[in-house]
């Protein structure tokens, strides 16, 4: 896929326009950052760094360790530890990273440990310029960096051992943390050379191995952040503690861009462990020696409110705006053909209206941070998503310089997204606080803090029409978008926004793969005031529910076979078609099923990866029950099957709760969920059993962690429709509209 079709990847090249700083870090062939001339295949080159190794890791080296590079160090013992500069939030970084880099190093993956990397230009993403997390890049952007460390690393022990043999290092092999010469049977560990390895320069050019070598790569392998979390070990932001540190806690305005008029903080202080009351830029904060006292000092304030510019908002007038707006074409992001004059000519004529809400993130750990703030430096511990913008952030709010200010990365208990904000909204909240506090601070965001005051996937709207000709063949396909811009106001719009068009509004409805002749996708863009962020697959989140669910109804109307449908508008696409093909054989698509159930099929790409889902559905008392998902996917290069079943399997549960469930509605300005009593989650006795298959690959590796959740919605409602005769169009699904 051509990178203009990944939208969400083109934003991220952004370090100049958060304040800059040098990366001279890894420079990979093929990436934005190849030096001219740069080996391609499987060499690596220059593997310089931009700072002395280990000078920003949390617990730096001993002068005995063996550090080539930023992201591995290997002890005397043995024992390597690898650097991981992405967040780990169950997706699994911390395993495939390490594998990756094992693999290439041989090394022992008994002896194998982390670190997560200190935000820090040297571990930003190779492509992009910035560490972040997030677009399913983890494992496919640094699939090639993490082998070159490793490979690199590897060289130099081998070349330590032929020095200290005296024979020629092509004499020489490794395995499992050893380096063997074998017509002398002589061996050495990892941690016997380390300090000969450490005197030698680092190589500039390296060979990977080839995949028929892989001894790790592509194998089942247990998480190494398991026992950590089973254990209580693991820590997240939420954990940390400083000497002296207070518990501060924010009332936000009760609408967007709203503020406060007066405070009366009398009540407040009055309350035991209160300590101060003060306004900063997004409202007032308690400051307290404890989450309870400051929660209630918050509850006694009395604010008086002035709701700003958005106090009349609500769902009902904003969804009769969208469905207005929809009724005409927007701004094309993609014309073939004359679909107009095919419409006119079609002998059959379908069209049909799509909606879904506002979501929330709710991550299950609620936003928080840690700021220790000093006259002439700052520390901060963050789940954070996006720490090159995080950390500039800090820089900015706390007026320090950047080597003054140090952003470590913990454990995250969730994000979805919501921990990669452009604005670093929470981040900026607690130093703000910290500089009136006094003393080291955690900032704590309720649940309801978030679900009412925080940022959102957009509110869409959707028409899309379809002809089909005089042989019945689906000739026209239309669809004009209705929606808010993620990108507007960040430093990504330039990247992302052409000609009024926001790329990850209209992505995967833009790059539709079906063979239709006439098509065009076109965009209104709102701007509605509530903020607006990526949400877990962003774009697609909508679009495949959209598109999904229309081709059913036109292969309905055609009398067509949903499945055998999809296969002759895919004929010439083959990735597509072996996920199909796939997904459909495993499922059984076509033989019969226990009386009452029914199957519904959705296929979709989304970061650079193709999902096929087949799912079988029933209904008990007017709400359905899914019994079983079959999901296929093609995502190049497979690191840990695990991880890739881990994720596919989770994102059902994920996708399922925004179906059946998930909506964010306001009125009068405000948000009227607040905690999952009214904001729900898909219980486990509501989980279908989940049957996943990898599609063998010797491409690059592509996303996992968000492609898994587009097409749950559509194959669930095709499968409903099928049941019931039912077509739902409005997302989360409601009683009346299945009766």
């Amino acid at each position: 896929m051509e990178m203009h079709a990944l939208p969400r990847r083109d934003f991220l090249r952004v370090s100049a326009a958060i304040g800059g700083g040098m990366l001279i870090a890894f420079r990979f062939p093929g990436s934005s950052l190849a030096q001219p001339g740069a080996a391609s295949g499987n060499d690596a080159s220059d593997a310089s760094i931009a700072l002395k190794p280990g000078q920003a890791w949390d617990t730096p080296p001993r002068s005995d360790e063996f550090v080539p590079n930023a992201f591995v160090r290997i002890a005397p013992d043995g024992r390597v530890t690898v650097m991981i500069n992405k967040a780990e939030m169950g997706q699994g970084p911390t395993t495939s990273l390490s594998m990756l880099l094992a693999e290439e190093l041989d090394a022992d993956w008994t002896k194998v440990g982390y670190e997560f990397a200190p935000a820090d230009l040297v571990y930003a993403h190779p492509g992009y310029g910035i560490q972040f997390t997030g677009g399913s890049t983890s494992t496919a952007g640094m699939s090639k960096p993490m082998r070159q460390a490793g490979a690199t690393a590897r060289a130099m022990l081998v070349a330590a051992a032929a020095a200290r043999w005296s024979v020629d290092a092509s004499a020489c092999r490794t395995q499992a943390g050893f380096v063997l010469h074998d017509p002398s049977s002589r061996k050495l560990g990892y941690g016997e050379l380390a300090s000969d390895a450490a005197k030698l320069d680092v190589p500039k050019k390296v060979p990977l191995k080839d995949p028929s070598a892989f001894l790790l790569i592509g194998k089942s392998t247990k998480r190494l952040d398991t026992p950590d979390k089973v254990f209580g070990r693991a820590a997240f932001s939420i954990d940390v503690t400083r000497p002296g540190m207070l518990t501060a806690l924010v009332a936000h305005p009760p609408a967007f861009g709203g503020k406060a008029k007066s405070v009366d903080s009398s009540a407040a202080l009055a309350i035991q462990g209160v300590k101060k009351v003060v306004e900063v830029s997004s409202g007032v904060a308690v400051i307290a020696d404890g989450f309870w006292a400051a929660k209630r000092g918050r509850d006694a304030l009395k604010i008086d409110w002035d709701m700003g510019p958005n106090g009349e908002l609500s769902t009902t007038k904003l969804r009769a705006d969208y469905h207005a707006k929809a009724a005409s074409p927007g701004k094309v992001a993609r014309e073939e053909g004359d679909p107009d004059a095919s419409a006119k000519s079609a002998k059959q004529t379908l069209t049909a209206e799509y909606e879904l809400p506002y979501l929330a993130h709710a991550p299950m750990e609620p936003l928080n941070c840690v700021v220790d703030l000093k006259s002439d430096a700052c520390e901060v511990w963050a789940g954070s998503q996006f720490q090159t913008f995080d950390h500039a952030a800090i820089c900015k709010t706390a007026g320090l310089l950047p080597k003054q200010v140090q952003l470590h990365t913990t454990y995250l208990g969730g994000g979805f997204g919501r921990r990669a904000c452009p604005k670093s909204d929470y981040i900026v909240e607690a130093v703000e606080i910290a500089k009136q506090a006094g003393a080291p601070l955690k900032l704590i965001w309720t649940r309801e803090d978030d679900t009412r005051g925080g940022f959102y996937r957009p509110m869409w709207t959707s028409r899309l029409s379809a002809g089909l000709d005089a042989n019945n063949a689906l000739s026209t396909w239309t669809h004009t978008i209705v929606g808010e811009s993620i990108m507007a106001g960040t430093p990504m719009a330039a990247f992302t926004i052409k000609d009024g068009i926001d790329s990850t509004s209209v992505e995967g409805a833009k790059e539709l793969p079906y063979a239709i002749p006439n098509l065009r996708v076109d965009l209104h863009t709102t701007d509605n005031g509530v903020p607006v962020l990526w949400w877990r697959s962003v774009g697609h989140s909508h679009t495949a529910f959209v598109t999904e669910s229309f081709l059913d109804e036109v292969a309905h109307a055609m009398n067509a076979d949903p499945y055998e449908l999809r296969r002759k508008l895919l004929a010439k696409e083959p990735r597509y078609l072996a996920v199909l093909e796939r997904a459909a054989k495993e499922a059984g698509w076509g033989t019969p099923l226990p009386a009452g159930r029914a199957r519904g099929i959705a296929i979709h790409e989304s970061f650079e990866s193709v999902v096929c889902d087949v799912m079988e559905v029933s209904m008990k008392d007017g709400w359905p029950r899914v019994h079983k998902v079959t999901r296929a996917i093609d995502c190049g290069t497979t690191v840990n099957p695990d991880t890739i079943h881990a994720q596919l399997e989770g994102a059902v549960g994920f996708g399922l709760t925004a179906a059946l469930y998930s909506a964010i509605t306001l009125e009068n300005g405000r948000v009227e969920q607040g905690n999952f009593h009214d904001y729900k989650m898909v219980r486990m006795n509501e989980m279908p059993a989940v049957d996943v298959h990898i599609i063998s690959s010797t491409a690059e590796s592509t996303g996992v962690g968000e492609p898994g959740v587009p097409t749950i919605a559509p194959a669930l409602c095709n499968a409903i429709f099928t049941l019931t005769g039912k077509r739902v169009r409005r997302l989360p699904l409601r009683r009346e509209d299945l009766t």
